[in-house]
């Protein structure tokens, strides 16, 4: 059984710290921290088992490789994958679900914390040597935001968005929740399922947390933004086409929303004509929420366990229907 990896360094850049081993337990293994567009059918044309993060596997692709029989997504998203060219030639495609709802909560978090404070660029000021020369014994250069009592609105309830949920709930923040078919709510009085237009209208905080499909893809954008209010800030962990990015750049220098917090870009890594990597209020990560090691060594470890569950004959966690 031979197993290609197509893009394995973000998930493992030292291998002393985050191991294969789940992997190679179950054949051959080759591993390549990237695959350009160009090289993916020569690298993948004699893998039984293929594991991509984000390289591309589009439908030519996949009827190119007639010794493939399994794909692995290492991520939790697979829109990478033509799962329906993939169904069609009886190949399963697994995901890493649950991974890493800690961690991407805990960013989502510290984006909004970010937002809030702007301590990293108070620790500039300090470092330049603002308040050596202060007059007074403290000095704020931004406004300084408290989060009780305000109203935090999660757009897509699966396991993250309700993790983050509990998390700005321990802030003493009121929850609202738009899911298109709400269930399981939060066993708090101060939470409720709501339109997504409600949700946008009165929250103050408007944090991402859905998958990203046709129906989801520009789900903010200039009709949306305008339903929120001035103060209010936008949060997204989740994927970048989330967001239409002219608009809510527009939003931001037009103060027209508070501040965006944001760890996914519609293009990875972003062109420098990105309107938002200008735009005023915007706190922009490389798409680092899920990277904790803690999070990176459950991701491994369940990819091995899928590949395990496919060799048994009783694959998990399938997306496409097999």
């Amino acid at each position: 059984m031979k197993i290609v990896v197509l893009d394995g360094y973000a998930l493992s850049p030292n291998p002393e710290e985050n191991p294969w081993t789940p992997i190679e337990t179950h054949g051959e293994t080759v591993i390549y921290d990237r695959t350009p567009k160009e090289l993916t059918l020569e690298r993948a044309k004699d893998a039984d088992i293929l594991l991509t993060n984000k390289t591309v596997l589009n439908r030519d692709i996949i009827f190119s490789l007639p010794k493939l029989k399994y794909i692995g997504v290492l991520a939790t998203g697979y829109n990478i994958v033509d799962t329906d060219a993939a169904r069609e030639r009886g190949i399963p495609v697994t995901n890493v679900p649950s991974y890493g709802t800690d961690a991407v909560a805990q960013f989502a978090m510290a984006l909004l914390l970010e937002l809030c404070h702007h301590a990293g660029c108070h620790s500039d000021s300090v470092r330049q040597g603002d308040w050596v020369r202060a007059r007074d014994y403290c000095y704020w250069t931004t406004p300084l935001v408290e989060l009780a009592g305000k109203t935090f609105g999660v757009v897509g309830f699966g396991a993250i968005g309700r993790r983050t949920a509990e998390l700005a709930h321990a802030f003493g923040m009121k929850i609202l929740a738009y899911n298109p078919r709400p269930k399981d709510p939060l066993p708090f009085e101060d939470f409720r399922f709501c339109s997504l237009e409600e949700l946008l209208a009165e929250s103050d905080v408007v944090s991402l947390h859905c998958p990203l499909t046709p129906e989801t893809r520009g789900i903010i954008n200039a009709e949306r933004i305008a339903l929120m209010k001035k103060t209010a800030f936008l949060i997204n962990t989740a994927r970048g086409p989330l967001v239409d990015e002219e608009a809510l750049a527009k939003a931001l220098n037009e103060g027209r929303i508070a501040g965006a917090g944001l760890d996914v870009l519609s293009k990875e890594p972003p062109t420098a004509d990105n309107p938002l990597l200008s735009a005023k209020n915007a706190i922009i990560t490389p798409h680092i929420a899920w990277a904790t090691l803690e999070a990176r060594r459950r991701l491994m470890k369940i990819a091995g366990d899928n590949i395990a569950a496919f060799l048994a004959g009783k694959p998990t966690n399938v997306v496409n229907g097999l």
